[in-house]
């Protein structure tokens, strides 16, 4: 084969590559016009919603049925959460790998480009035929062998972008794919918060009946926040007893015709089935996250954290870990909306860093059972590192009696890897 049917080929040979290379352009009226529509059918329709509503209704009064609903529909629109956090990590790690094919792809074209400046450059001015410049031997054998080499560069070249092309190919599907989950998972999530926004303003109601107890409770948690000066002061000051908070629940149950039980399966129960002490290795975190701060990391400001940073998506719900009186509900300092739940046995846990708190002082709250919202993130607040951070960050922390103490030992198994970071 001469030089320059050998450069010819080389010439073709990059002609098919980039012809190969183009991918299709998309069409971004007709994706403008998808996401238009799948925002549209976010929104659970008005017969939707009042459907909802009247079968919330239904089961208002009941206290068993209700907390069976909230405890039910918190942990499916907890799983969709997490079901979701997960295909978007895998759509994100897709798409990554996705564009950095696509940038070596690029810099491969650019590379082979130049070679084919090069080699038309040749087939413009080719060495010498041996027959016509005997002389010139040593110029034609060295320029066949450099043109031989580069051929073998272009072809290896192309068989990676080829290979390349096809990996961004097989992975277009996949983005797709993980694209119209999470789209179908988002309108079954919308329509679980619609539920569960019923079904919480359902349980508020239904407590109404025992406002007298739990406006004695609202105001000493008011007259204990207005008169601590730290958290360890707030909770010591709470310590005395949880018999005010508990007697309240009991007339509340004994109104609504329910008789209190201790066993766990039991969702009419107004004390905890199980001592917290107990509970090492079973909780379950009460957002579905990621950590972003362990216990005893440092805090950024010269000292340890006490308790977990965990980032969450913007709206997540926020259910108790174990069951408990709520203490204390409100804003508190710089620790900005504050939950504190009396788990019993000089056991408390605080959580910080919500939108909208759910629940009252004075109310025992099951395992399971939503308690808060968070928000949508962007404001730092100030006192507690990461809360209220973009994205939001729910502050986790646990504490005997008036000492902060580490909560991984609590943690269920699936739990402590992403305890840990």
């Amino acid at each position: 084969m001469t030089i320059r049917s050998t450069l010819l080929c080389g010439t073709l040979l990059l002609a098919s590559v980039f012809a190969r290379a183009d991918p299709p352009a998309p069409d971004r009226t007709a994706r403008e016009s998808e996401l238009r529509g799948v925002q549209t059918n976010l929104k659970a329709s008005d017969d939707e919603r009042r459907r909802i509503e009247a079968d919330v209704e239904a089961i208002r009064l009941d206290r068993t049925r209700l907390n069976e609903a909230l405890l039910e529909t918190t942990a499916r629109l907890q799983k969709t959460e997490a079901d979701r956090a997960e295909a978007a990590a895998r759509l994100a790690k897709a798409a990554t790998d996705s564009a950095a094919l696509e940038a070596s792809t690029e810099a491969r074209r650019a590379r082979i480009a130049e070679w084919l400046a090069a080699l038309q450059r040749l087939t413009r001015n080719a060495p010498p035929a041996l027959f016509v410049s005997p002389d010139d031997i040593v110029s034609a054998v060295r320029a066949a062998g450099i043109v031989g080499g580069l051929i073998d560069e272009i072809k290896a070249q192309a068989d990676s972008l080829t290979s390349d092309l096809a990996r961004i190919a097989d992975l277009k599907p996949q983005i797709e794919a993980e694209r119209r989950g999470l789209e179908t998972s988002a309108e079954q999530l919308a329509l679980d918060k619609t539920r569960l926004a019923a079904l919480v303003d359902a349980r508020q109601k239904a407590l109404a009946d025992r406002a007298g107890a739990l406006d004695a409770e609202r105001r000493r948690a008011d007259q204990l926040a207005q008169a601590a000066g730290t958290l360890k002061d707030l909770i010591g000051r709470m310590d005395s007893d949880v018999a005010a908070a508990s007697a309240a629940d009991r007339a509340a149950a004994a109104a609504l015709g329910n008789r209190a039980a201790p066993h766990a399966g039991d969702p009419a129960r107004l004390q905890p089935a199980i001592a917290f002490a107990d509970l090492k290795g079973r909780l379950p975190w009460p957002v579905t996250g990621t950590a972003t701060k362990n216990f005893g990391d440092p805090d950024g400001y010269g000292g340890q954290t006490k308790g977990v940073s965990v980032s969450v998506a913007p709206g997540a719900v926020v259910s108790a870990s174990a069951d408990a009186w709520v203490a204390f509900a409100g804003p508190y300092r710089s620790y900005g909306q504050l939950l504190i739940l009396n788990a019993g046995d000089g056991y408390y846990l605080v959580v910080a860093g919500m939108e909208r708190i759910q629940v009252s002082v004075g109310q025992f709250v099951l395992a399971g059972e939503p308690v808060a919202i968070m928000g949508s993130g962007g404001a730092r607040t100030a006192g507690v590192a990461s809360i209220g951070a973009d994205p939001p960050v729910l502050y986790i922390e646990f504490r005997k009696n008036e000492a902060a103490i580490d909560p991984q030992p609590w943690w269920a198994k699936s739990n402590l890897e992403k305890a840990r970071g």
